[in-house]
């Protein structure tokens, strides 16, 4: 079959990259896609929430399945697009529903969400700025650090833990005035939640699912944790703290009631479920829910999928997802993003990539990228994740760090703890 990934990052050049292994497609085509998805895809100038142009696309090249990459397009209903129009109506779209998407679209709808099916979450509030006096009132209740989320999609930039009470008012009232635009005419404040945080992964058909390989992300731009929240930095799958007690619980306690607690409430939802947790003790809590694969946990979850990736996601558009086996390659995969200088605030674009080819015993996936005059440049803050496997997630790691050092761009930055605290 034609397949259309739609998206420009890692995550989707990581797709693109396990859907072109498949015996089940035929050609691929990313919109918009980045250097890397052009290597082995065609890519077509077309963005991701221009339904319309999607539409003319899907129907001139007969494409059969659309695999939705980023949070915008699901958010904004492409899913319901598809259903409504007669024409498009058989096209598997691998996402879930415009109202399933609000599980990530709203941090207010998730919370709901978790509290009406039994689903642990730290306690929290939602405020307005015509609340905005009861908001810092909140916040004279609770202990520091504060936790502030914007209630609607900032590009992972939405959420601010501060330690000083007064600082966390004054947030408050610059988020509810528009700090993050429309994203923060509600903000919800969020009992802080002291523990290791890791991601679990699950695919599913609305009322079967999957368990995908965990992952652990590090969203800081500095050594250690430190500096500004970033789109992510690296990753690490499996999690190495998590054992076969801890799945249990997150599966019985988490997974298992979402996917419940979609079926109940009637919601249409074909695909990935990203489910944000947090380790307190030995219990597991979820601090969000997104409706699609993270980046970059994506370059270490799907490499380590063996089963054919179309084929899952046809189980996942018919519903038949309970007969699939999903295998996974037991060894650890390990990424580390390149980024520009100066991310995640202003940074230069179009610095030419060297070193790409000379990589050997990991897999390049492009983020940023893409080409000018016949060379690979820069083209975003997050340019390019490296990947790497062995049985030690220590020694992948190191291999990741090793074909870092043929690669160069100006001003290239990377940190070079990712998994220090494991």
């Amino acid at each position: 079959m034609n397949i259309l990934i739609l998206g420009s990052g890692g995550r989707e050049h990581t797709f693109a990259y396990k859907i072109a292994q498949s015996k089940h497609c035929d050609t691929l085509f990313v919109a918009p896609g980045n250097a890397g998805t052009a290597q082995i895809a065609t890519n077509v100038a077309i963005g991701v929430t221009d339904f319309e142009a999607l539409k003319t696309l899907v129907l001139k090249e007969h494409i059969e399945m659309v695999v939705v990459g980023p949070e915008d397009p699901l958010v904004q209903g492409i899913y319901d697009f598809f259903k409504a129009d007669e024409q498009l109506k058989k096209v598997a779209v691998i996402g879930p529903s415009k109202e399933g998407a609000t599980l990530e679209g709203s941090k207010e709808r998730a919370k709901e969400f978790m509290i009406a099916h039994g689903i642990p979450t730290a306690a929290y509030e939602s405020f307005t700025e015509a609340t905005l006096k009861e908001g810092q009132a909140f916040l004279e209740t609770l202990q520091p650090p504060y936790v502030l989320k914007a209630d609607g999609l900032a590009a992972g930039k939405g959420v601010l833990i501060i330690q000083d009470l007064e600082e966390a008012k004054e947030e408050l009232a610059k988020m509810l005035g528009g700090k993050f635009g429309e994203a923060s005419t509600t903000v919800v404040i969020e009992e802080f939640l002291d523990g290791i945080e890791l991601s679990v992964f699950v695919l599913t058909d609305g009322k079967n699912y999957k368990i995908l390989p965990t992952a652990k992300d590090y969203k800081r731009i500095g050594e250690g944790d430190t500096g500004l929240n970033t789109g992510g930095m690296g990753a690490i799958s499996p999690v190495p703290f998590v054992d076969e007690a801890l799945m249990k619980k997150i599966e019985d306690r988490i997974v298992k009631p979402t996917i419940d607690g979609l079926a109940k409430e009637n919601i249409e939802y074909k695909g990935f479920v990203f489910i944000g947790l947090i380790k307190v003790g030995d219990e597991p809590k979820v601090i969000e829910y997104n409706v699609r694969m993270g980046d970059p946990e994506t370059e270490v979850v799907l490499p380590r999928i063996q089963s054919d990736l179309v084929q899952l996601f046809q189980a996942v558009s018919e519903g038949t997802l309970s007969r699939e086996i999903l295998e996974i390659d037991e060894r650890s995969a390990t990424t580390v993003m390149l980024v520009s200088g100066g991310y995640p605030e202003a940074y230069e674009k179009g610095k030419v990539i060297t070193g790409i080819d000379t990589v050997e015993d990991s897999i390049v996936f492009h983020a940023g990228t893409t080409t000018k005059d016949g060379a690979v440049v820069t083209n975003g803050g997050r340019v390019i994740a490296v990947t790497s496997f062995d049985n030690d997630f220590k020694e992948a790691i190191k291999k990741s760090y090793q074909n870092i050092e043929k690669l160069h761009f100006d001003r290239m930055y990377y940190r070079t703890d990712i998994g220090f605290d494991l």
